[in-house]
């Protein structure tokens, strides 16, 4: 596997975008070591975590002497250092497919502000019920909800023939209204991203975490 990866997540465990690097980590099989990053006390913009993550963020992958942050970036290099059928796929093999699954990861971190921001995290983790949405988070959630019902129908398990990552990424947006009506099709396609062990094992850390 050449040079060892770690692999800086914040210390609660609560970022999804952390969530999604460890998992594509995790379902490419690949050994990585876990280091935690307080945000809440600011190590994020300290040294020497700054000097190694250029946006400041987490996650941020070490790989040898490369570093890298946001987590699409490190999907996608994790895609093209180990592709398939060698390990397991990230993305679809298609291009359109595979346009598409970006095309939402991109759409997922860029839109729905206001959903994010009014169903934190900690309800994706948690469970814990929200304050009811303002006017701007119904329309982000009805949005949402649109846009994953288009895409997922009665009794599909993930977007393309086979998982990718953008089904992870959608339904952790997705359960940001598991709390909220949803419809059974979606609810039922988040149940089965949520019992992936890669999944699993982030969750085990998020619990410790809380404990």
């Amino acid at each position: 596997m050449g040079a060892p990866f770690t692999l800086y997540v914040d210390s609660q465990f609560l970022s999804p975008y952390a969530l999604s690097a460890y998992v594509a980590l995790a379902e490419k099989k690949l050994p990585f070591e876990v280091r935690l990053i307080d945000l809440e006390a600011g190590e994020q913009r300290m040294q020497p975590y700054q000097c190694r993550a250029l946006t400041a963020r987490v996650p941020a992958l070490t790989h040898g002497d490369f570093n890298l942050t946001e987590s699409t970036a490190i999907a996608e290099y994790l895609e093209d250092l180990y592709p398939a059928p060698a390990c397991t796929a990230l993305y679809p093999a298609q291009p359109r497919e595979r346009a598409r699954a970006r095309q939402l990861q991109a759409w997922l971190r860029s839109d729905l502000a206001a959903l994010r921001q009014e169903r934190p995290t900690e309800g994706v983790f948690h469970g814990e019920a929200g304050q009811p949405l303002s006017d701007a988070g119904h329309a982000a959630a009805a949005k949402l909800i649109q846009v994953a019902s288009a895409l997922i129908g009665a009794g599909q398990a993930s977007l393309f023939d086979v998982w990718s990552i953008a089904d992870l990424d959608l339904a952790v947006a997705l359960r940001r209204l598991w709390q909220d009506e949803l419809p059974e099709s979606l609810r039922a396609y988040v149940e089965i991203q949520w019992q992936r062990p890669s999944v699993r094992q982030w969750l085990d850390h998020n619990a410790a975490a809380r404990a």
